[in-house]
Parts: structure tokens; C-alpha cells; sequence
């Protein structure tokens, strides 16, 4: 954190900009507070504090001559309701990427008598329902909203739209969403719950499943195959296997293929190559590896089942 001293002032770049203003340029200073203005001694067109760490738009001295207030990429989320009578003359605000989240937060911009020109882009509050038409409707002289030209009918729908205060205090209710600690965040929960659980296959589904590689003839079902092992989500057709005279046989010819996968495992692996170019069998030898590695796992499991019943007897 950088504090705003008149040393730092008096330092900090000043000159004419494009449109023949004095500007002075206090970004990417880390400031935190705004103090110390008096310095300049109303000497500027223009004063940059973008790009620095300003939560309060506050604190300013009595600068009749500051006509554009550029304030973008802070962490801003109150304003001076009395901010008018120290900036009469402010005409340009950028307010773009802070932290303003309801509509009563931005009521203070009413103030500036000759504000005409505002962004409020990549701030909460602008997601809010009907957030262009308040702003045009507390802001009376402003033309340009979010770089955007404010129409006539805009003008004309926000004066219909807001035309008590009770429907501008209706606007402002909007419920705030808290985080208590220890309780997980509702977007998370609605990921978990949405979320595909992810299973190992049981030694019938294994089964099932070496006997359709053994059965398998294309690469598009080779890719379907082996896309069930590496998310762990078998298909629907390998729940249970079927009946079969050919069952053990295939089976048998799988077992084969599951050794052979082993040893080719880490070359597998290790290459990517496009469906189309890779063979049948060096496929169905890198589905096979996959497998052997799911029935390690089941086996293992079941193996460490019965040691922890040991444990809790």
C-alpha cells in the first residue's frame, strides 16, 4: 500500500493529453486512499487514478477546475454523497471494473450537476434488472452511458418507469447474497449434485467388457471403449452381461489381450496419434492395458475389505 503524498505528487507524470488538457497520472500506485489533492492545487484537467487499490470515492478538496475523473480497475464500492460539491465542474467519470453491487450505491453520482459522461462496465451493478434506465433517470444530464449514446426514449421509459419513489425504492431491493463459514457456497453444491459420479466397473462388468473388445472390429467402437475405461463410466449395455454360448470363449481370448496390453501399456501411452491412422489391434492392446489396471484395482479392493473388517472386530 502507497500512500497519496504530496511528494508523490509533485513526482508523478504531468502533461498535455490528446485533447489538450493537463493531465496528472496517479495510476498503478497501489493507492489505497484518496488524500493529499489539495497539492495539485487545481491545476488539472484530468487526474488518472486508475489501475490502484481505492475502495472510498472520497476526500477530495474543492476542484473547480477537474473536468475527468478516470478511477477504472480499483476495488471502489462507496461514493461521497456530498461528492458534487467538492468536483462541480466533472463532466467524465470512469468507474469501469470496481466493486458498486445495488443501485443505491451509484445515487451519489447524482450530485455532480455537469456529469454527462459515465461507465460503470464490469461492476455488479450492472447486471441489475432496469440498472440503464435508474442510472438515466437519477443522472438527468448524462449522454453517455457505458460508451453507449442515451436516447430519447430511454429518457422518456425511464421517467415512466421511475416515476415515484416508491418504485425507485423497489428497484433497490435487491437481496444480497452472504457466505457464512463452514457452509459451501450454493453454486458449488448445484456442480456437485450435477456432477457425473464417477464408478469402477465390477468384476461382471469387466467381464462384459472383455468380451466386447474381444468382439470389437472397428475403431469407432474401440474409442467408445476405451473412453468407458478412462472415465471410469461404463456404458448402459455392460451393467450386466448376457447369457452367452460364446461368453467363455471370448473371455478366454480377452485374458490374452490383457497381458499383451500390459507390456504395451507405457508405449501406448506415450503416443497420440489420430483414430483414423492408428491400428485396429494396437487400439484394442491399449484398451486392454486399461482393463488390466481396473482389475488390479477391483482385486486390490477386495482384498483390503476383509483386512479392515479385521481391524474394527
Amino acid at each position: 500500500m502507497v500512500r497519496l503524498t504530496a511528494d508523490l505528487i509533485w513526482k508523478s507524470p504531468h502533461f498535455f493529453n490528446a485533447i489538450k488538457e493537463r493531465e496528472l497520472d496517479l495510476r498503478g500506485n497501489k493507492i489505497a486512499v484518496i488524500e493529499n489533492l489539495g497539492a495539485t492545487e487545481d491545476q488539472f484537467d484530468t487526474i488518472d487514478l486508475s489501475d490502484n487499490e481505492i475502495v472510498k470515492l472520497e476526500n477530495f478538496p474543492y476542484l473547480n477546475r477537474l473536468g475527468t475523473l478516470l478511477v477504472n480497475n480499483n476495488r471502489i464500492t462507496r461514493i461521497n454523497p456530498n461528492l458534487g460539491e467538492f468536483l462541480p465542474k466533472l463532466h467524465t467519470l470512469v468507474l469501469t471494473n470496481n466493486r458498486l453491487t445495488n443501485l443505491a450505491e451509484i445515487d451519489p453520482l447524482a450530485s455532480l450537476p455537469k456529469l454527462q459522461y459515465l461507465s460503470l462496465l464490469d461492476n455488479t451493478v450492472t447486471k441489475q434488472p432496469d440498472y440503464r434506465l435508474y442510472v438515466i433517470h437519477k443522472l438527468k444530464h448524462l449522454r453517455l452511458l457505458d460508451f453507449k449514446k442515451v436516447k430519447q426514449q430511454e429518457r422518456v421509459a425511464a421517467a415512466q418507469k421511475f416515476h415515484s419513489k416508491e418504485a425507485e425504492e423497489e428497484a433497490k431491493k435487491v437481496p444480497v447474497k452472504t457466505f457464512t463459514p463452514g457452509q459451501p457456497d450454493a453454486q458449488d453444491t448445484t456442480n456437485e449434485v450435477q456432477a457425473p459420479k464417477v464408478v469402477a466397473p465390477t468384476p461382471e462388468q469387466i467381464t462384459a467388457i472383455k468380451a466386447a473388445i474381444a468382439n470389437t472390429h472397428t475403431l469407432e467402437e474401440a474409442a467408445r471403449l476405451e473412453k468407458a475405461l478412462s472415465t471410469g463410466q461404463v456404458p448402459a449395455e455392460f451393467a450386466m452381461p448376457k447369457p452367452d454360448a460364446n461368453m467363455a470363449e471370448a473371455s478366454e481370448e480377452a485374458e490374452k489381450m490383457d497381458t499383451d496390453g500390459q507390456n504395451q501399456e507405457s508405449e501406448a501411452d506415450g503416443q497420440k496419434q489420430d483414430d483414423e491412422s492408428t491400428p485396429i489391434q494396437e487400439r484394442l492392446s491399449t484398451i486392454g492395458g486399461k482393463l488390466a489396471q481396473l482389475c488390479s484395482a477391483v482385486h486390490a479392493e477386495n482384498e483390503l475389505t476383509p483386512e479392515m473388517g479385521k481391524k474394527r472386530r
